[in-house]
């Protein structure tokens, strides 16, 4: 990892005190605060998945939904769509996980919400061993399963399953079956630019 990405302190710690407000995804990405709004496709896409997971993993791990995790960095914070945290890990400092506690992350990010911050988190995700990242793309219809993560920030295999096809993620002693028959669609707006609709504050 680069120099700036080291464990210093919880970059959460910012907006400590802080409403956040809802209905919108909120990021820190290289100490810059991002808050974008979800679209409806996304947030259902989230609730189908948190529900499914939280089904099939009683007793088997926690199913976070939209919960802040600290990462190895005071510059980086990220709070998934869904994430999906290993049996007997327990919350650290502030009543968060932290990032050696995830198996699995999933974000539902439309085609042009994915601009170059999401590319750094992705990057991000991979260079911290996140086992799995699922991203879907309400835009395009599709999952994309990422896996194998390496330490130069990238994820050596990669497994798109379109909406309408089970998804199969394998955790520690157990394999999660998500349903995606049912995943909204949304219209690409046209004319989008990735990341507009955000609103930024430097950190």
């Amino acid at each position: 990892m680069s120099d700036d990405r080291q464990p210093t302190g919880s970059a959460w710690d910012v907006l400590a005190g802080t409403r956040l407000p809802p209905g919108h995804r909120v990021e820190i990405t290289a100490g810059k605060v991002t808050m974008t709004p979800r679209t409806a496709a996304s947030a259902a896409i989230a609730r189908a998945v948190a529900a499914q997971a939280g089904e099939q993993s009683a007793g088997l791990g926690t199913v976070l939904a939209q919960a802040v995790v600290d990462f190895p960095s005071a510059r980086y914070g990220y709070a998934p769509d869904v994430a999906l945290v290993a049996p007997g890990a327990r919350p650290g400092a502030g009543g968060r996980y932290g990032w050696r506690d995830l198996e699995a992350v999933l974000e539902a990010v439309p085609r042009g919400q994915q601009d170059e911050d999401f590319v750094r988190k992705h990057r991000f995700y991979a260079e911290c061993g996140i086992p799995l990242y699922v991203l879907v793309d309400p835009a395009e219809a599709v999952c994309t399963v990422y896996s194998a993560p390496q330490p130069a920030g990238t994820y050596r295999e990669a497994e798109r399953v379109p909406f309408g096809n089970d998804l199969f993620l394998p955790l520690a002693g157990r394999t999660l079956v998500l349903r995606t028959d049912d995943f909204p669609v949304e219209s690409p707006t046209p004319g989008a630019e990735p990341g507009g609709g955000r609103g930024i504050v430097d950190g």
